[in-house]
């Protein structure tokens, strides 16, 4: 089944609204994101709704393979982006690159 919800963590909330953040990294649980399906979006922290998102893609990336780019589309630098992954998931080494992009807020 299709999802149509998707969390993030609150800090990354402006940077989704400001277009800033145009990608999301996550685990083998999370692959089954379907391209041009709609999913309402929430915080992770307090499950408040706070806009809805049109997914593009979805494609595995492994972690050693992350590159500046990928950085960039999540608006940070690649040694940030790498420190959040393992925060988030440790020790992982394939990940699903989802690409979407802003429905409404």
């Amino acid at each position: 089944m299709t999802p149509t919800t998707m969390t993030f963590f609150q800090r990354f909330e402006a940077d989704i609204l400001s277009g800033k953040k145009t990608i999301t990294l996550r685990d083998d649980a999370e692959k089954y994101y379907a391209p041009n399906s709609v999913v309402t979006v929430s915080t992770f922290e307090e499950g408040r709704e706070f806009c809805r998102l049109k997914i593009v893609s979805v494609e595995p990336v492994l972690f050693d393979a992350l590159t500046g780019y990928h950085a960039e589309q999540e608006n940070m630098t690649l040694a940030e982006l790498r420190d959040v992954i393992q925060a988030i998931y440790p020790g992982i080494q394939q990940l699903f690159l989802v690409s979407y992009q802003l429905v409404d807020a």
